[in-house]
C-alpha cells in the first residue's frame, strides 16, 4: 500500500479548498524493492545510476526491454509504496484512442511483476507536459492515478525526458508532480473539488 501521506492543504477568499498539495513520500528504484524480477526481462543491463537526489541504485529498472504479447517495449518501474510500470507512447499517436484495454492485463500479469503491477503509459509532450493512460492492478483503467502519476514523473526524470516538475494531463484531470531533489521526496498538487454530496444511513 501507498501508506499515510501529509497533505497541505490552500483555501480561497471564501475558505474554502481550492488546491491540495501532498508529500507522496520518496521513489523507490531497487528492483527487488519495487518488486521487478529481472529475469523475467530481456536482457537486463542493470546499470548503477545515480538518482537527481544523489541516491545510488544499484539495480534499477530503466529504459529495459519487455516483451508483451510478442512485443517489445521499453520500460522503466518506480516504486512509491506500490509498484509501477511505466511505458512511453510515440508522440504521432492520439492518447485518448490508444486501445489500453487490449494491453494493460498484459503488462499487469507479467511474470517481471510478481505482485502484479499498474501500468502507466506515458506520452511525452513537452520538459513539462505528459499524458498519462494508466492501468491499474485488479481495476483496470482508471481516470486517475497519484501514486501513478508520481511514479511516471520520477521514471521520465530518469530517462532525461522532462524537468523534475511536470503537468501530468489524465483522463480526470491535471496534476502537477514535483521531485524534490534536496529532500527526494516527490510531491503531488491538484484541485479540490466536490464530487458530489449525499446522505448514508448507518
Amino acid at each position: 500500500l501507498a501508506g499515510v501521506k501529509i497533505l497541505e492543504l490552500k483555501t480561497g477568499a471564501d475558505g474554502k479548498v481550492e488546491t491540495a498539495r501532498v508529500n507522496m513520500g520518496a521513489p523507490i528504484l531497487e528492483a527487488a524493492q519495487i518488486p521487478v524480477d529481472t529475469k523475467e526481462l530481456k536482457e537486463y543491463k542493470g546499470c548503477e545510476i545515480e538518482t537527481i537526489a544523489g541516491q545510488v541504485v544499484k539495480t534499477p529498472v530503466v529504459d529495459e526491454t519487455i516483451v508483451v504479447e510478442g512485443k517489445e517495449y521499453k520500460v522503466t518501474a518506480v516504486s512509491m509504496g506500490n509498484p509501477h510500470a511505466i511505458v512511453y507512447l510515440d508522440k504521432d499517436i492520439d492518447i485518448k484512442k490508444f486501445e489500453i484495454e487490449k494491453i494493460g492485463p498484459f503488462f499487469e500479469n507479467h511474470k517481471a511483476f510478481p505482485e502484479r503491477i499498474n501500468t502507466e503509459f506515458i506520452q511525452v509532450v513537452d520538459k513539462n507536459n505528459l499524458n498519462m493512460r494508466v492501468w491499474e492492478r485488479g481495476s483496470g483503467e482508471t481516470l486517475a492515478c497519484g501514486t501513478g502519476a508520481c511514479a511516471s514523473l520520477v521514471a521520465t526524470v530518469l530517462n532525461g525526458m522532462c524537468d523534475t516538475t511536470a503537468t501530468l494531463h489524465l483522463l480526470g484531470g491535471d496534476l502537477k508532480i514535483t521531485w524534490d531533489k534536496d529532500e527526494n521526496t516527490v510531491y503531488l498538487e491538484g484541485p479540490a473539488k466536490t464530487v458530489f454530496t449525499g446522505e448514508v444511513d448507518i
